[in-house]
């Protein structure tokens, strides 16, 4: 802003005119106004509020390993926090076991046994890997950096490798129902982890979740089927599946192959579709982006009775290769 002040200088002048014998004089004043500017500048500050370092991964120290899927650590701040391992539940060692949250394994004594067994076996290796650790908590933009109950949700990253998802790779845990990013790739991994039958997947006792194959053919082209999703098969239909493995020499070439069931519901392969040796290919009844592993039938309810059903597998002429009846 600027300020204006203004001087006023008065100048004065006079003339007085003498006449001779009787004359008079008139005066006249003249007035010049000068003015002259003085400035004052005046300034303002706005602050702008600090940016706060965008969160990443905290080093933290680990003092207790609680079970499988839950540690004490110390923060950077010296607070204590119990964190609890995002994406992965493994089998209790502390309270009763529910064998039905755990794909294929009997509501049985010998099932609770075996689970309880498996929980004390995923609570060692956690302690082998993270015990008086410095570890790195990682967290996860979709699930958020709480639980319900208070507790930190994060991967657990040591020396460099997802503790998370190893404890599935391992078959020392279940993929743990909820929202998080890189939930795809658990999936995957627990459906390796169930078919080779590994870890708490021993438990189990049916079908591929056993680590078996329903169907094999003589060139090692085997099929196994999950018909049993769970909770409601409606509202998880891609935990229902079917699943080609290629256990031979040669890749398959599945274009214009099908996959039926029992009342005609088809599933057609896409042309350039490949089994190569030692890959699976999984066909989900639900929607998805297909890719080399999986592939979805894009169906809006379940296809696979779970009390009984048949799966036939056709190549492109329509000749049988495989079929599997389960009750």
């Amino acid at each position: 802003m600027v300020r204006r002040a203004t001087a006023t200088l008065v100048v004065v002048a006079l003339a007085v005119l003498a006449g001779c014998l009787g004359g008079g004089g008139a005066g006249t004043a003249t007035t010049v106004e000068s003015t002259a500017t003085e400035t004052a500048a005046t300034t303002s500050q706005s602050g702008s509020p600090a940016t706060a370092a965008a969160a990443g991964d905290v080093t933290v120290e680990v003092v207790e390993v609680v079970d499988g899927d839950t540690i004490k650590v110390v923060m950077p701040d010296g607070a204590r926090e119990t964190v609890r391992l995002l994406g992965v539940d493994t089998p209790e060692v502390h309270a009763e076991n529910t064998p039905d949250e755990f794909e294929g394994v009997p509501e049985t004594a010998a099932g609770r046994t075996c689970l309880r067994a498996a929980g004390e076996d995923a609570s060692a290796y956690a302690k082998s890997r993270l015990a008086d650790r410095t570890v790195e908590l990682r967290y996860d933009g979709k699930a958020g950096e709480r639980g319900y109950y208070g507790r930190l949700l994060a991967y657990v990253v040591v020396d460099g490798a997802e503790f998370n998802y190893d404890l599935i790779t391992e078959g020392h845990a279940r993929l743990y129902e909820s929202s998080f990013e890189e939930r795809e790739r658990y999936e995957r991994a627990e459906r390796d982890a169930r078919e080779r039958g590994v870890g708490l997947w021993a438990c189990a006792t049916e079908g591929a979740a056993a680590g078996g194959a329903d169907a094999t053919t003589d060139d090692g082209l085997s099929l196994s089927i999950v018909a049993d999703a769970p909770g409601n098969d409606n509202d998880n239909l891609n935990e229902e599946y079917v699943t080609l493995r290629n256990d031979g020499d040669a890749a398959i070439d599945l274009s214009g192959w099908t996959v039926s069931d029992a009342a005609g519901a088809t599933y057609t392969f896409a042309g350039g579709t490949e089994l190569d040796p030692g890959a699976s290919l999984t066909l989900h009844t639900g929607s998805g982006t297909d890719t080399d592993e999986d592939v979805y039938w894009g169906r809006g309810g379940a296809v696979w009775n779970n009390g009984g059903d048949t799966v036939t597998v056709r190549d492109a002429t329509g000749d049988e290769v495989l079929a599997y009846t389960y009750e």
